[in-house]
C-alpha cells in the first residue's frame, strides 16, 4: 500500500499536474492540503476524474483559503473534519474554524491530512493560534488509537536545522522557533515516527522550496511536509521518500509530495528524494 502527501497549492491549478501523477505513481491513499476550493467546487472539478482512478474522497474546504483532502482506494470510512475543539482565528469576521484537517480510516489505518497554520510572525497573533491547534491535533490523536494512526501533510514545521537550507537565514522567523518544534516534538512523543528521517538520517532531505529566487534549482529548501505515522504503519515502512520529480516542471506547486510504502516497494527502496537534486549540496550542520 502506497500512502502520499502533496501541498498542491491550488488543487484546480494543479489539474493538469495531479491527474497524471495519480496515474504514474498510483497510490493507495493521498492527503491534499491547500486545495483552495470550496467542497462543491472540489466535486465538480474532481469527483468524475477521481471516480475514473477507483478513489472514493473526502474533502473539507472553504474556497479561496486553506482546504484539505483525502483520497483512497482501499476504503474511506468513518470521515471527521476538522479537529475537536479546533481553536479559531477570528481575523476579518471569522467566527468558525478554518478548513485545515479531514480524518477517515482507510486500509486499517486512521488517516489524518493536515495543513497546520503558517504562523506569519513569531509575534502575530497567527503563531500563538497555531501552537494552540498544533495541541488540538495532538489531542485527536491521543482520543484516537496512536498505534494505526497516520497524521500526513504540511506542517509548516522544520524538526531541525538540518532539515532547512540555511539555519541563520530564518533567524527571527518561523517554522524554526523553539516553541513550534516543542508542539510538533509532542505530536510525535504520542507515537508517531517521522518515516522519512527515519529512513534517511544524515540525508539532505527537502520538500518545499519557494518560487523566489531560483531556490529549487539551487535546492535552498524546507522538509516540512512530513509523514507522522504510528508504530503499526511504521513498522511496514519499506521505503519513504520524496518525489522531486513532481516540483519541477510547468506550473508546479512549491511542494514536492512525500511518500510511504507499506509493505512493499514498487519502486524499490529508493530516495531519499527521486530524481536527485538538480544541484546536490552536502549536508551541513549548522551550529
Amino acid at each position: 500500500m502506497r500512502l502520499a502527501t502533496w501541498n498542491v497549492n491550488s488543487a484546480k491549478s494543479r489539474l493538469p499536474r495531479l491527474l497524471p501523477w495519480l496515474d504514474e505513481r498510483a497510490p493507495d491513499i493521498v492527503c491534499l492540503q491547500e486545495t483552495k476550493l470550496s467542497d462543491s467546487d472540489f466535486d465538480a472539478t474532481f469527483a468524475g476524474a477521481l471516480a475514473e482512478r477507483g478513489y472514493a474522497y473526502a474533502h473539507h474546504g472553504e474556497g479561496r483559503w486553506n482546504g484539505v483532502a483525502l483520497l483512497s482506494r482501499v476504503g474511506l470510512d468513518d470521515v471527521v473534519r476538522g479537529l475537536p475543539d479546533e481553536p479559531v482565528f477570528a481575523e476579518g469576521g471569522r467566527t468558525g474554524p478554518d478548513a485545515r484537517a479531514v480524518t477517515a480510516t482507510c486500509g486499517g489505518l486512521r488517516v489524518t491530512s493536515v495543513y497546520v497554520p503558517n504562523g506569519r510572525t513569531p509575534d502575530d497573533p497567527h503563531y500563538g493560534y497555531k501552537l494552540r491547534w498544533l495541541d488540538a491535533l495532538r489531542e485527536l490523536v491521543l482520543a484516537g488509537d496512536p498505534v494505526t494512526t497516520v497524521v500526513a501533510g504540511d506542517m509548516n514545521i522544520a524538526p531541525t536545522d538540518d532539515d532547512v537550507w540555511d539555519r541563520p537565514a530564518f533567524d527571527g522567523a518561523t517554522h524554526v522557533t523553539p516553541d513550534e518544534r516543542a508542539a510538533l516534538a509532542a505530536l510525535q512523543a504520542t507515537g508517531l515516527h517521522d518515516v522519512v528521517r527515519d529512513r534517511w538520517p544524515g540525508e539532505r532531505v527537502f520538500s518545499y522550496w519557494d518560487y523566489r529566487a531560483g531556490r529549487f534549482h539551487q535546492d535552498q529548501g524546507m522538509r516540512i511536509d512530513l509523514v507522522l505515522a504510528g508504530d503499526g504503519p511504521a513498522a511496514r515502512r519499506a521505503a519513504a521518500w520524496v518525489d522531486r520529480k513532481a516540483r519541477k516542471g510547468k506550473l508546479p506547486s512549491d511542494h514536492a509530495p512525500v511518500l510511504l510504502d507499506l509493505d512493499e516497494a514498487p519502486d524499490g527502496d529508493i530516495g531519499p528524494m527521486v530524481p536527485p537534486p538538480s544541484s546536490p549540496a552536502p549536508l551541513v550542520r549548522k551550529k
